[in-house]
């Protein structure tokens, strides 16, 4: 082939490519940064939701990585002292959303509400992740399983940490 051809076929393939613009994901993500305490859910490629979360009392109780939703329920049971599901002492408030993390099934690590709302912000959870009731019922309605679910402790916004993991 000659050399010339062969470099305008480059040149026209890099010219192609300009015009090119990564598409959106079509993927559902939930971004945990224990670094502010703050989360973002993100749909088709938006922000839907944004919040102030709390997490764990040292920064190993919260896991870090990327999870799946695995389990959802309404009114969780806390079974660690007896408190059914409803009742204003429980702590988990009034839903759950369960994930992966640490080869479990959702059961052990989850998001959740509190009885404790000012406790939102703070870093004073057993591992979990707290939100204050409107934002979690928000975002139980909105996930489903599969939904996945990345923690990180960064000093990154969380309009980076989306783009660098291909949610935004």
């Amino acid at each position: 082939m000659d050399l010339r051809l062969l470099i305008m076929m480059f040149l026209a393939f890099i010219f192609s490519m300009a015009n090119v613009q990564a598409e959106k994901s079509d993927a559902s993500y939930i971004i945990v940064n224990k670094q502010y305490n703050q989360l973002v859910y993100i749909e088709n490629g938006n922000i839907v939701l944004q919040t102030k979360i709390a997490t764990g009392r040292t920064k190993e109780l919260t896991p870090e990585g990327l999870f799946t939703v695995t389990v959802k329920a309404k009114n969780p049971y806390y079974r660690k002292k007896d408190i059914p599901g409803g009742d204003p002492q429980n702590p988990l408030g009034s839903r759950w959303i369960g994930f992966n993390a640490r080869n479990t099934d959702g059961r052990i690590y989850g998001l959740h509400g509190t009885n404790r709302p000012n406790s939102i912000g703070l870093y004073v959870s057993n591992g979990c992740i707290r939100l204050p009731k409107e934002a979690l019922e928000t975002l139980y309605d909105k996930v489903s399983s599969g939904t996945k679910v990345y923690i990180t402790h960064s000093p990154k916004s969380m309009i980076q940490i989306a783009k660098d993991i291909g949610a935004l």
